[in-house]
Order: structure tokens, then sequence, then C-alpha cells
């Protein structure tokens, strides 16, 4: 089957929208979701170690922002499985031309796009629709220990919410703040 991945970058070096071609017929469709091969640039040699799955159950949730520290840092692949979410990703890393300025996108069941989140950007997202579902695909394995977070209201960060806040967990509204001295995470 020849569902080739088509990769577009974003204006955040390293962060890219991966569109999957799905090949439909009477009896439905299918589409490539992941292919090492085809990704293996964009992952620099890392392959995939842990796939995990996030349900929100009510519109206007918010998970993020999240990252992990070196030496845990990560690539993840983001995909809306079920329902809709306003996906985020801010780049956190120190010397990026893009350092602190943040991409959004929606994401959707039905639109065959996922977004590849490089080491040292944090990654978040509301969703905007009951029950929706996103599968994680991470290069490294959960240490909580290196697990780090920023507030998605940080006011350095200017990102602005589709919708109000419906639920948040304590855990990430205790991110601290940015601070102006803040010069990053060296990936």
């Amino acid at each position: 089957m020849g569902n080739k991945l088509t990769i577009q970058p974003t204006l955040l070096d390293g962060v890219v929208v991966i569109r999957s071609e799905r090949q439909s017929d009477d009896r439905g469709s299918f589409g490539r979701w992941f292919c090492q091969n085809e990704l293996s640039t964009l992952l620099h040699g890392h392959s995939i170690r842990q796939i995990n799955h996030s349900q929100n159950l009510q519109t206007g949730v918010i998970r993020g922002l999240h990252f992990q520290y070196p030496p845990a840092s990560e690539y993840k692949l983001v995909r809306c499985i079920l329902g809709r979410v306003q996906d985020i990703v801010v780049d956190l890393r120190a010397g990026s031309a893009s350092f602190l300025q943040h991409f959004k996108i929606e994401l959707s069941a039905s639109d065959d796009q996922m977004v590849l989140i490089p080491p040292g950007c944090a990654h978040g997202f509301q969703a905007l629709a009951d029950n929706s579902q996103l599968l994680y695909l991470h290069t490294a394995d959960y240490q909580p220990g290196f697990e780090g977070g920023v507030q998605m209201n940080d006011p350095l960060l200017k990102i602005s919410l589709p919708l109000p806040i419906s639920q948040i967990s304590q855990r990430d509204l205790s991110f601290p703040l940015l601070t102006s001295d803040f010069s990053g995470i060296n990936v």
C-alpha cells in the first residue's frame, strides 16, 4: 500500500504535522499512522518505547503543558483518535530561535493528522468535545523524577484558549510560572 506520511513543518523548529493518507472503499478505510522508516530522520534514530492513551470526558478539560527533562527527554507523537482537541506545543529549548513561542493546531479523529513534539518542547491540549481521546507515542520511558511542566495560562506564553477551562488537575495548576530569567531547557 502506498500510504505515505506527509510531513509539514511548523514555525517551531522540529515540530511537524504528519498527515496520513487514507484509502477508502466499500468496506471502510485504511491508513498508516506510523512508519519507523519514514519518520526515522525526524526521530533522530530514536524508536517508540511507550504508547499512552488519554481520555477526556468533558469539553474544556485542560492537560499540560508537560515535558521531560534530560536524560529522560523524548520525542512525542500525538494523535486525536476520538473527538477534537486544541493541541498546543511550547518551545522551551535553550538557544532556540522560537524560544517561548507556541504552536496551536486543532486535531480531530477525522483529520488524519498527528503532531511530532521534540525534546525540550512542552505539550498540552484543551478538549473541544466530550470524550475526546489522544494516542501518544513516546521515544523514552516515563521517569517521574524528570517530569516538568509550565502552566497553560503563564503570562510569558500568551496562550489563548478557545473555551473556558472546565477542569484542570492540581498538578498542572502547581507548575511554577516562568520568570524573566528563565533561559530554557538544555537538550
